[in-house]
């Protein structure tokens, strides 16, 4: 019934924009300081260094930061299974979680007995992976 929506995969372009101009401006200042340093100008090549530095490191920091998140807004939520029990005739219906449901809640009737049923568990699917065993 109710699946949640999947996350936004996007990444504001004002963002990457932000990410893009630092990135330029600091290969600027890189460029600025081996220009002072040629021009006998040693008094501005640390600056010029420093600036270039924090902006590279900056920059490369936030882009790795974004990749992260964008791979932590991909993992999908796991199912929520439901298991609902008839306590006259022992059937068993495993439907998918429904908001609102809990343990000992009377669900829906017995396809067999028509009785009403209680949810006797919820938990959630464990997928298996798909490594190889030792």
């Amino acid at each position: 019934m109710g699946e949640p929506p999947a996350p936004t995969k996007r990444i504001s372009s004002l963002f990457i924009a932000i990410i893009i101009v630092t990135l330029a401006l600091s290969v600027t200042a890189l460029y600025q300081a081996i220009d002072s340093y040629r021009g006998q100008r040693f008094s501005e090549v640390l600056n010029f260094m420093m600036i270039s530095l924090f902006g590279i490191s900056l920059s490369s920091y936030m882009l790795f930061q974004t990749r992260r998140r964008m791979l932590k807004l991909m993992i999908e939520p796991q199912r929520i299974i439901t298991t609902a029990l008839c306590q006259k005739c022992g059937f068993k219906n495993i439907r998918d979680f429904q908001r609102g449901d809990y343990i000992f809640k009377e669900a829906e009737a017995c396809p067999k007995c028509n009785e009403k049923m209680m949810i006797a568990s919820i938990y959630r699917e464990v997928k298996e992976k798909g490594g190889r065993e030792l």
